[in-house]
């Protein structure tokens, strides 16, 4: 079953273009499946999976022979799992210089596309990021009613909060791998999962990286159980028995295959403010929680805090945003700040809110930067007290699009 991803209308934009597109992010978020509705009813279109390694030997050593087999008699080229080719970049300008043909590539690393592709592409290629699905592709597909009224009501009743409200805090414990989320009971999600993280492992570090699974292991165990927090890679070091080098590499590959983002501090003034120590977060809950083995609902969790503040952050991250969070050196500090054409909007993050009251480190951040509002996120909280806008933390989207 094909669930729609907004991405499509955008690649459906750029395909008569003369540029190749590059589709990239972790492993079964629906690279394939998108490609493949891509492709699916193009006239001469050809979908090639480049986790056939003697097509890929054909690509790399003789790229020749592999145009005259597939681009000379096609408008289109489908490449899935393009990460297998080493140098790809280089194959890829020539069959772009020599043949009018259309390639579209998909990867689950950024690494082989950045590096050993990119300087051979400037000018030739456009990139997309596919993250799993946001909250709302997931609402879209589980209830398409109110996911319209999400999307297009100013305003939501309590009833309409309520009736998301359960949707969203499966959400927050199983994430948005498509996979997953069509999976019919939590045993079958969180087996998903396990599988997922298991495939993480075997194929994307030990291919592609190299990395042996103990150390790195560990690694993810921790970062699990400090996600939210300040990095402290001393600390992960001894914790995890990697050296302190190997620890900065781990976190270059983690965030390199889409699994962890780190959120680096916001500052305009070094001298009171925290500048180099970021902070950590996953990219889907779902993975996060698979790696710690508790599924447990949401109102149950002694860490839902933490929860719904990595998927504000993950929902950032699918709307392009940087993630950035603000710390003076008093320890005063504000969960995300987002910046876009010269204006700043803070956004802090509350498990539970009854009343509004968000805290004094949000209006020293007020006092400081004095931006046109501030957002505080919460489960069901709705209410405008002068430039402060409290609302449930799932309308993250959506207020970003407004502001």
């Amino acid at each position: 079953m094909y669930i729609k991803r907004n991405l499509e209308d955008k690649l459906r934009k750029y395909l008569p273009s003369r540029e190749i597109l590059a589709v990239v992010g972790p492993r079964q978020s629906g690279k394939t499946t998108l490609l493949r509705q891509l492709f699916s009813g193009l006239p001469k279109a050809v979908f090639l999976d480049f986790e056939d390694r003697e097509l890929v030997r054909l690509f790399t050593e003789d790229i020749k022979a592999f145009a005259e087999l597939y681009a000379k008699q096609n408008k289109y080229i489908f490449i899935d799992e393009f990460q297998y080719a080493k140098e790809g970049g280089k194959q890829l300008k020539f069959l772009y210089d020599h043949y009018p043909v259309k390639v579209c590539i998909s990867g689950s690393s950024a690494s082989e596309l950045s590096i050993q592709g990119i300087r051979y592409l400037v000018g030739r290629v456009f990139v997309f990021n596919l993250y799993p699905l946001s909250f709302e592709e997931f609402l879209s597909f589980k209830n398409g009613p109110l996911y319209s009224l999400l999307v297009k009501q100013p305003s939501l009743s309590p009833v309409i909060i309520e009736k998301i409200l359960p949707y969203w805090q499966e959400f927050c414990v199983y994430g948005g791998y498509p996979r997953v989320v069509l999976a019919t009971d939590p045993q079958e999600k969180e087996e998903v999962l396990r599988n997922i993280f298991n495939i993480y492992l075997l194929k994307e570090i030990r291919e592609i990286f190299n990395l042996p699974d103990e150390g790195f292991s560990k690694l993810l165990h921790a970062l699990a159980f400090q996600a939210g927090n300040l990095v402290n890679y001393q600390e992960l070091s001894l914790l995890t028995g990697l050296p302190y080098k190997e620890v900065i590499r781990n976190f270059s590959v983690l965030e390199k295959t889409f699994i962890m983002q780190r959120s680096r501090p916001f500052s305009r003034n070094k001298r009171v403010e925290v500048v180099k120590t970021p902070k950590l977060f996953f990219v889907d809950n779902g993975f996060r929680n698979s790696i710690i083995k508790n599924f447990q609902p949401l109102r149950e969790r002694p860490d839902k805090g933490l929860l719904i503040e990595n998927f504000v952050a993950s929902e950032l991250l699918k709307e392009g945003e940087e993630l950035h969070f603000w710390r003076s050196k008093s320890k005063a500090e504000v969960d995300f700040v987002v910046e876009k054409k010269g204006k700043i909007l803070p956004l802090e993050v509350k498990s539970d809110l009854l009343q509004p009251k968000p805290g004094k480190s949000l209006f020293s951040f007020l006092s400081i930067y004095n931006p046109e509002k501030a957002l505080v996120l919460s489960s069901t909280f709705w209410m405008k007290k002068g430039k402060i806008i409290y609302r449930p933390a799932f309308m993250v989207k959506k207020l970003l699009g407004r502001r």
